[in-house]
Order: C-alpha cells, then sequence, then structure tokens
C-alpha cells in the first residue's frame, strides 16, 4: 500500500512510518511518502478547529495524488476556555475515502514569552529558531522537543497523533 504524507517535511514523514511499522495490514508491501500539498488553513492555525482541519484537509488532498492512505499533520496552537495559557497541539487525520480517523497528540503549554510573540502575530517555527539561536527546528526536534528537554522529540509526538487517527483501520471497535 502507498500511504501519502502531505508534508514535506521528513518529520512528519518519519513520524507516519513509526505510527505504521508493524500494524496489521501495514506489512512489507508499505511505502510511505510525502507528498506536499496545501493544508486550506493558515500558516500558524489558531484553535483546535482550524488546526484539525488543515490535518483533515491535508489527508484528503494526499488522496487525490493517487495514494491508497492519506495521511495529514498539522500543528497549531490553542487556548483552552478556563486558562489563559496558549498551547502547542497537533493534530492527525488518517483517510481512504471512505473512511477517517482523527487523533490529536500532547498538548504542551508554550512558555510566556514565545506566547506572547505568538500571540502577536509570529509563526511558532520561526519563533523557536530564534529562541534556541537554530534554523529550522521544525525539521528537527520541534517545538515538542525543546519544551520536554528532549523527553518528546517532534517525530515522538507526531507519531501519537497518527497512531491514534490510524484507530478506524487498525481495529474494529470504529
Amino acid at each position: 500500500m502507498r500511504i501519502g504524507v502531505g508534508s514535506g517535511n521528513p518529520v512528519k514523514r518519519e513520524a507516519t512510518e513509526r505510527a505504521v511499522a508493524g500494524a496489521d495490514g501495514f506489512g512489507d508491501g508499505t511505502f510511505v511518502e510525502a507528498c506536499p500539498v496545501p493544508s486550506g488553513v493558515p500558516e500558524q492555525p489558531h484553535g483546535h478547529d482550524e488546526t484539525r482541519s488543515g490535518a483533515r484537509n491535508r489527508a484528503n488532498a494526499v488522496l487525490d495524488e493517487g495514494y491508497g492512505l492519506g495521511v495529514g499533520i498539522e500543528g497549531g496552537v490553542a487556548e483552552f476556555t478556563e486558562r489563559d495559557d496558549l498551547f502547542l497541539v497537533m493534530w492527525a487525520a488518517v483517510a481512504d475515502g471512505e473512511r477517517v480517523g482523527v487523533a490529536g497528540g500532547p498538548s504542551l503549554a508554550l512558555p510566556p514569552s514565545i506566547a506572547g510573540r505568538v500571540r502577536d502575530g509570529e509563526e511558532l517555527g520561526p519563533v523557536m529558531d530564534d529562541v534556541l539561536g537554530e534554523s529550522d527546528v521544525a525539521s528537527n526536534q520541534g517545538a515538542a522537543g525543546a519544551l520536554t528537554g528532549g523527553r518528546v522529540d517532534r517525530t515522538d509526538a507526531l507519531r501519537t497523533a497518527v497512531a491514534g487517527a490510524l484507530g478506524p483501520f487498525v481495529t474494529d471497535l470504529y
């Protein structure tokens, strides 16, 4: 089976490979490929709904490119109603044209100085590059890696979201 990941980011492809590794129905004939497609949401999605929509849009757009299974992964920022904190959030969607699975990954509170810059209109990725004095943090450890001191890197965090979104494809409970 050819699985397309709706992004050119190697971290998202690796997260998908890890999520399908060893799962029933995803054997030696399974290939996971990057397939950059638009998310249909802003570069910095705000809120769970917008972030989740970006993941779904990517998964469906990948199907239009001829893949048997489309995976969309989107990172964003969101607030929870009872708090003023801003969180890094991540959502994944998996689609085959008939079924769609959607799941979230970890939500990590952003430090106030970073949250302030994002609220002022900056994108999280470039802010993290600036704060860490690195380049392209999003394609490496990601904000998740930085915020957890490397205990959870971006690939692991996104793998969790993809694994959850695979639910309808790996179990009869749905």
